[in-house]
């Protein structure tokens, strides 16, 4: 027992010692943060320093002044800043006097939905804690600057909605442990980096609506834990690598509104969670793959305004949840397969302005929540189906364009939801039906060439 009293009693000056040197470094660095977030302040508009009157010294202290709680400030159990968020704040001013060395610990940033300007200082590799960084939908311009590839704690990284331009840095691929990153709607140039390939753990991958070119590359495909690849609407060209089927994680792959060429890979039939396959406004060639129809999840498929050619797969009526099918604006030619009468979760289902012939199914009838069937500008023939009556929650129906026989049933009176209808161009005879009086959310229709019939209508229309 005397051995321990001892002990502590020698340990106790040490202690102390330790204790109170470690007030004034606490204090001393508490106060220097405090200053450089004034300095930052001073830099403000007007308007923007008054709506920050936290932000001050103690008049009758001002030694010692903490900026813990001050707004948007908020330290560690030492008083040191280690998050700053201050979003839709309405701050107009620049990085240029925040001085990113005076806060060691800082690990969060969220400055997002401002009126911030000017460009993204180098000094912000200072910042080696940094785990989240937001400066989105703000107005910074000129490149990213390489040194974020520094910052090799970062796990969050949105950069999007400013007018940041130039490349994209090839050290973003040192940040082993990001897992988001947004960078789009800016006005970036030039490749995708190989280096995003090196990135272990990202799930959310946002370059949309940049003018970036040249091809998606190979080594995206190394991204296994992709939940989300959005690259759609920049200037993207050459094929689909058929290693994004390695992504079998993925939910959404969105890469519409590019200059891709090449055939859908049918390595894409392998992704079994994918939920949104958007490819539309490419140049895309060759056959809708038969894989696609292994993509059970899937909810939105929109392939239209592109070169495909050959028929619609049948594989495609085991798509069971699919909501949205636009595979219109391109070559397809052959039937429309009755498997299609299976998707009876189908809302919208887009397939104008190809070469399909043949019947038009009675099936469709079965996708009583369609709301848009679009068949116009096709070889389609025979009578127009009475079981398309069944689809009362349609709202557009076009038809026209293709060499559909027979008269206008009756029973697309039952339509009631109707407002736009096209059966002009081909050879239908008869009168207008009177239940067609029923429709009284039809305000755009065309029958062409029917003289007598659009007659009629105006008729039923001027009655109602």
């Amino acid at each position: 027992m005397a051995k321990k009293l001892n002990l502590e009693m020698l340990l106790l000056p040490v202690f102390l010692v330790l204790l109170i040197s470690s007030k004034p470094y606490t204090a001393s660095a508490s106060i220097e943060e405090a200053n450089a977030l004034l300095n930052w302040k001073a830099s403000f508009a007007n308007q923007t320093q008054s709506r920050l009157p936290s932000w001050n010294l103690l008049s009758h202290k001002p030694s010692t002044t903490s900026p813990c709680t001050w707004f948007g400030i908020f330290c560690n159990s030492a008083g040191s800043v280690i998050k700053i968020n201050i979003t839709s704040f309405g701050l107009n001013g620049t990085l240029q006097e925040f001085s990113f060395s005076s806060f060691p610990n800082l690990k969060y940033i969220d400055l997002a939905l401002n009126s911030l300007f000017g460009t993204i200082p180098t000094q912000i590799a200072f910042l080696s804690e940094l785990i989240y960084l937001d400066l989105s939908t703000n107005l910074f311009s000129e490149e990213i600057p390489p040194e974020i590839g520094l910052l090799t704690n970062l796990q969050v990284l949105h950069l999007f909605e400013n007018q940041l331009n130039g490349s994209i840095p090839h050290k973003i691929g040192r940040l082993r442990f990001l897992y988001e990153l947004a960078l789009y709607s800016n006005q970036l140039l030039g490749p995708i980096p190989t280096s995003l390939g090196n990135l272990n753990n990202p799930t959310y991958l946002y370059l949309l609506n940049n003018s970036l070119s040249g091809p998606i590359h190979l080594e995206l495909g190394n991204l296994t834990n992709l939940l989300e690849l959005v690259i759609e609407f920049t200037e993207l060209t050459g094929p689909i690598p058929t290693t994004l089927g390695n992504l079998n994680k993925i939910t959404m792959l969105i890469a519409s509104n590019n200059n891709l060429s090449g055939p859908i890979p049918a390595s894409l039939g392998n992704l079994n969670n994918l939920t949104y396959l958007y490819l539309f406004n490419n140049s895309l060639s060759g056959s809708i793959p038969l894989e696609l129809g292994n993509l059970t999840n899937l909810l939105e498929l929109c392939i239209e305004i592109n070169e495909l050619t050959g028929p619609i797969p049948t594989t495609l009526g085991n798509l069971n949840k699919l909501t949205m099918l636009t595979a219109s604006q391109n070559n397809l030619y052959g039937p429309i397969p009755h498997e299609i009468g299976n998707l009876i979760s189908l809302t919208f289902l887009w397939l104008w302005q190809n070469q399909l012939s043949g019947l038009i199914p009675k099936v469709l009838g079965n996708l009583t929540s369609l709301t848009h069937l679009l068949l116009n500008q096709n070889q389609l023939s025979g009578p127009i189906p009475k079981e398309l009556g069944n689809l009362i929650s349609l709202t557009e129906l076009r038809l026209s364009q293709n060499q559909l026989l027979g008269f206008i049933l009756e029973e697309l009176g039952n339509l009631i939801s109707l407002t736009s209808l096209e059966l002009w161009q081909n050879q239908l005879t008869g009168s207008v039906p009177s239940s067609f009086g029923k429709v009284l959310g039809l305000f755009s229709y065309c029958m062409g060439y029917l003289d007598a019939i659009t007659a009629e209508i105006f008729a039923i229309f001027k009655s109602l």
